[in-house]
């Protein structure tokens, strides 16, 4: 597995308000949307960055959430996506409705960069830095627009960015995480899956890690027969297996192949005939919402790439680890 490359700078965007973007973020996940629509925005930008003659190169993205609507009906139990109705076709039918979800959203967003001009002219750095976020407020996040801010002059929505290397690297993070509360950042939790595993091998030794994903994604009661046979005490006998975990959720990680690799122009219909072509399915892991005051390190909180076409996989990392010093175990699901 690879690990998270180096880079020297921090660029924040902060408190973005994204209007729409896409909250259906894998065939079986809704919600936030899915780290790898980041990762492309991200890409998308350094071209952007490259045609406007700036000299950067983009090697992670964060993500920290200060906010966020998603556009569901709100009938308790049972909800649904708020869809729009569709203008007739050119024949007078009434078109086909096809189900998008979709979410509001507050968001800074936290890139890796590095840049041999900024080391050698850092005034040349905050000018950049504007022209960065000039580029990203024309641009789609998750499929959702970017909507300008409430009041353009104030603090909390200028651009800035940090030098992540020197002596003074864990001083200039210890600040920038502070800047980012209240909010919360998605860091990966791969290895709960595999704890998870071992425990349902406990009852079945037959269960897979589609299993223990599943159980993770879920909230599983338990009745344990109390000592005493009181009202209080028939309460207190339910559990449930999330005390401990903190706020753990499902996600898409990328893409895994699902045959060989086509050449470009072979396969009908595809989007682009000049890059060769694969057939691909999700996948899915563990991922977990923390407070940015509990990161040590920015690598905690960088996503980037991992492809391995010899594996057939695409996915997205995060080198995340629980870190005792900052007890991340101390939140129970209430």
């Amino acid at each position: 597995m690879s690990a998270c490359p180096s880079f020297d700078y921090l660029m924040v965007l902060p408190h973005l308000r994204v209007q729409n973007a896409n909250a259906v973020s894998s065939p079986l996940t809704h919600g936030f949307p899915s780290m790898t629509a980041f990762l492309g925005l991200m890409w998308a930008l350094e071209r952007r960055c490259r045609a406007a003659g700036l000299d950067l190169t983009f090697r992670a993205v964060g993500v920290v959430c200060h906010d966020h609507q998603e556009q569901v009906s709100d009938d308790w139990f049972v909800k649904s996506f708020r869809l729009t109705r569709n203008p007739i076709d050119k024949h007078g039918k009434t078109a086909a409705i096809v189900e998008e979800g979709r979410i509001h959203l507050e968001l800074s967003l936290v890139f890796a960069v590095e840049s041999e001009r900024w080391l050698r002219d850092p005034d040349a750095r905050q000018a950049d830095t504007g022209t960065v976020a000039e580029l990203v407020s024309q641009m789609r996040v998750a499929g959702g627009t970017i909507m300008p801010p409430e009041n353009p002059t104030w603090h909390r929505y200028q651009p800035y960015s940090e030098p992540m290397h020197g002596e003074k690297r864990w001083e200039s993070f210890r600040k920038l995480r502070m800047r980012w509360l209240p909010g919360f950042t998605l860091v990966s939790r791969d290895e709960l899956i595999d704890t998870r595993l071992a425990e349902l091998h406990e009852d079945d030794a037959e269960a897979t890690r589609l299993d223990a994903w599943l159980s993770l994604c879920r909230i599983n009661w338990r009745y344990e027969t109390p000592e005493k046979d009181t009202a209080q005490a028939r309460r207190d006998a339910w559990k449930h297996d999330r005390d401990g975990l903190g706020w753990i959720v499902p996600i898409p990680v990328g893409y895994g192949a699902l045959g060989d690799v086509y050449p470009a122009g072979a396969v009908a219909n595809a989007r682009d005939a000049s890059t060769p072509f694969r057939f691909v399915e999700s996948l899915y892991s563990v991922g977990q919402w923390i407070s940015p005051h509990r990161l040590h390190d920015p690598q905690q909180m960088l996503w980037y790439a991992d492809s391995q076409p010899d594996n057939g996989l695409y996915r997205c990392r995060n080198d995340f680890l629980p870190t005792p010093e900052f007890d991340l175990f101390e939140a129970s699901f209430d």
